[in-house]
């Protein structure tokens, strides 16, 4: 039986971790870099041009938002799969790339032959993800369809949260008090208690503080 050549294009505006990329592919079977991009400029024209299996995409860089690409990506090109290869794992960050279509989640810290197996199991039409990422998803009963395959959709903890509640969570990562976030959101600080009860419970986080650090440091109060 003759497998095909996976086909990669990098899409990352760290010169040397792409060539480190290129050289551990050339080394692999069945595995070819066929362009790279240091944005997401002109990512739907490239993906148009080379028609790569697939799209290596970092989402910290200048240019475009990567995620709406992917998103683009995704209608456009069905047959192409992002996969996201990021030093940041923040768990907006994984809610963001998965509802973006996207097929893959890898820390730039994994092991190197995990990312390959991972980019195998999503040419496979497998979804796949780094240790770093599998520990902040949890399964879900939905599916995603490609030609040919069906995939479990993973979810990161804050999709456990109502949008009402994601926004509580972003003020209060913001150091806004509970009168001056039911202020914003025109609603009184009763409700503002409960939504913040309520996000707490559901996160397993228990004083306001905790809170805090937790919107600061997934970057949810950046949104």
């Amino acid at each position: 039986m003759t497998h095909r050549t996976i086909e990669i294009l990098c899409v990352d505006d760290h010169a040397f971790l792409v060539d480190g990329l290129k050289a551990k592919f050339e080394l692999e079977a069945g595995f070819k870099c066929i362009g790279r991009l240091p944005t997401a400029e002109n990512l739907i024209n490239e993906v148009e041009r080379l028609r790569p299996h697939i799209v290596l995409l970092d989402i910290e860089m200048p240019g475009p938002d990567p995620f709406e690409a992917a998103a683009d990506i995704r209608v456009r090109f069905p047959e192409t799969k992002v996969v996201i290869l990021s030093a940041y794992v923040r768990d907006h960050y994984i809610s963001a790339a998965f509802k973006a279509g996207v097929w893959g989640y890898f820390c730039k810290s994994d092991d190197t032959d995990e990312i390959i197996q991972g980019i195998r199991k999503v040419s496979r039409g497998e979804f796949a993800f780094g240790p770093k990422v599998a520990e902040r998803c949890r399964p879900t009963h939905g599916t995603r369809t490609s030609p040919g395959s069906v995939a479990t959709i993973p979810k990161s903890k804050l999709d456990v949260l109502s949008k009402r509640e994601q926004e509580v969570l972003r003020l209060i990562g913001r150091g806004l008090s509970r009168v001056e976030i039911a202020k914003s959101l025109s609603r009184s600080p009763k409700t503002v208690d409960g939504h913040r009860e309520r996000i707490m419970s559901k996160l397993d986080i228990h004083s306001t503080a905790e809170l805090v650090r937790f919107a600061i440091r997934e970057g949810v109060s950046e949104v």
